[in-house]
């Protein structure tokens, strides 16, 4: 640790930056780790646990694109540090939780997205298809069912993946779009000097692929940490389809499937982060999870997922006490 510190400071002086201003930053569930100096943010990757290559690709594709992705400004991607842009505080989180209206900020979030849409993803970037689709949904047989006491056996593993891939294959024959996947209010800040779609700042992409655009959209409109009204969730969707041309049935359906997915994975998610990663404190959003993912099991689209989740997951299953030696959320 000494040793990388050491180094840190050497590429900090390099941009003539004092290391004693770098101030630590609130980390993410990651190993970066990021630091706010008078030059930019740093972030600090070490390369044995992270890759800043991709962030870096994907940043200056959303830039070439007039989003707001920080500017690199410089890098040392073998060691694993990047200077970034200070794209400031206001996480859309942060100004809602001042009382702020909803609705303005969402509204610039998903037009962020249909600005993605109507760009053709990087040829380099991987397909965001069935393969790892399931894998991602197997995070809740490898961590969830073990916290409550279910053998995830072969029997389970294969009927689950026939569930999926029945839910999920008919929406995966479309144009592909460059995916954030983390797209919520704890990764947008607000750029208020800025005109759309530029005043929307954006972080944590560097595992992007090119998927479904129902994808982000899912992500940001059904976020189990900062759930919104039906309403307000039907009025954004209706703004994202009025601007794309994407068939509106269609694009619901693979919205609820998609979004079901991601419940899917984040409970599995969740679930390691407290038990492998000593992070109860993600414990705390496994309820709205639940309600969120059975709300979106019951679309009609998702039969086949919804009658695993009856026969393997009974309601007790689903419930705080349900956890062996996690603790009540």
């Amino acid at each position: 640790m000494a040793e990388r510190r050491a180094r840190l400071d050497t590429f900090l002086k390099r941009q003539g930056i004092d290391p004693g201003t770098a101030v630590l930053l609130a980390g993410d569930a990651s190993n970066r780790r990021y630091f706010r100096t008078p030059g930019g943010v740093l972030m600090d990757a070490p390369p044995d646990l992270e890759d800043v290559r991709p962030f870096v690709r994907v940043a200056r594709h959303l830039r070439d694109l007039g989003l707001s992705a920080p500017e690199i400004l410089a890098e040392d991607v073998d060691d694993g540090w990047l200077l970034l842009e200070d794209l400031g505080d206001d996480l859309f989180s942060r100004v809602l939780a001042t009382g702020a209206a909803p609705e303005p900020l969402y509204e610039m979030a998903v037009d962020v997205l249909v600005t993605i849409t109507r760009h053709p993803p990087p040829q380099w970037l991987d397909a965001y298809d069935l393969r790892p689709l399931l894998a991602e949904a197997d995070l809740f047989l490898d961590w969830y069912l073990p916290a409550v006491g279910v053998e995830p056996d072969q029997e389970r593993r294969d009927t689950w993946r026939d569930a999926w891939a029945a839910v999920l294959t008919p929406h995966l024959d479309v144009l592909p779009v460059l995916v954030l996947r983390d797209c919520h209010v704890d990764n947008l800040l607000w750029l208020r000097d800025r005109p759309s779609p530029a005043n929307v700042g954006l972080i944590d992409f560097q595992d992007a692929l090119a998927g479904h655009p129902a994808y982000d959209l899912a992500s940001l409109l059904d976020d189990v940490r900062n759930p919104l009204p039906s309403g307000l969730v039907a009025r954004l969707l209706k703004r994202f389809l009025a601007a794309t041309s994407l068939e509106p049935s269609e694009f619901r359906a693979a919205f609820a499937a998609l979004s079901a997915q991601r419940s899917s994975k984040i409970l599995g998610i969740f679930t390691r982060l407290a038990r492998r990663d000593q992070k109860p404190r993600y414990l705390t959003w496994l309820p709205a999870t639940w309600k969120l993912l059975e709300h979106r099991i019951s679309d009609d689209g998702l039969l086949a997922v919804r009658e695993w989740f009856d026969r393997h997951v009974p309601v007790p299953l689903r419930q705080s006490d349900a956890f062996n030696g996690l603790g009540n959320p």
